[in-house]
């Protein structure tokens, strides 16, 4: 089993661009796809990951958010957490206090759709390992995507 995981926005699939690029540099890496409400898709979540441990979780926007929700309830279980245009700005993310697993966020400041300066905020109350990237780049964040060296990022 891998212990990469991709997890995609509210809009996308496991067909997504970003999920393609992270299984061309991690061809075992887990990328299920996700529908319904937010408690929905963190249902079929912790199955998938109760599995393995030493989790690298990358989500993208709603799917960062669920990677983040899933981190700071487990973040002895996540080894690496990478966040695209998370969408953790949202009431339901609420930890209980800040966790210690490295953290890279990744946020474009031409994003239209989730708003940066609340998720940096939430960003450094969450994690106290966290390198915060704004980039010159939309919500979809294509060109990061591209540019990112995912195999050094992930430890792979």
């Amino acid at each position: 089993m891998s212990d990469v995981i991709f997890i995609h926005g509210q809009e996308s699939s496991s067909r997504t661009y970003k999920a393609t690029l992270l299984r061309a540099a991690f061809p075992g890496a887990l990328v299920p796809d996700f529908s319904g409400t937010l408690a929905e898709r963190m249902a079929r979540l912790e199955p998938i990951l109760a599995a393995g441990q030493a989790w690298a979780i990358v989500g993208s926007s709603m799917g960062g958010l669920m990677a983040a929700l899933w981190a700071c309830a487990h973040p002895a279980r996540v080894r690496r957490l990478v966040l695209l245009a998370p969408a953790i700005h949202l009431a339901e993310f609420a930890p209980d206090a800040p966790i210690d697993v490295p953290t890279a966020v990744f946020h474009g400041l031409r994003d239209s759709v989730v708003p940066l300066a609340p998720v940096r905020a939430a960003a450094e109350r969450a994690f106290r390992h966290l390198e915060f990237h704004t980039v010159d780049d939309d919500h979809r964040l294509h060109s990061t995507a591209t540019a990112i060296d995912w195999r050094a990022l992930l430890g792979g």
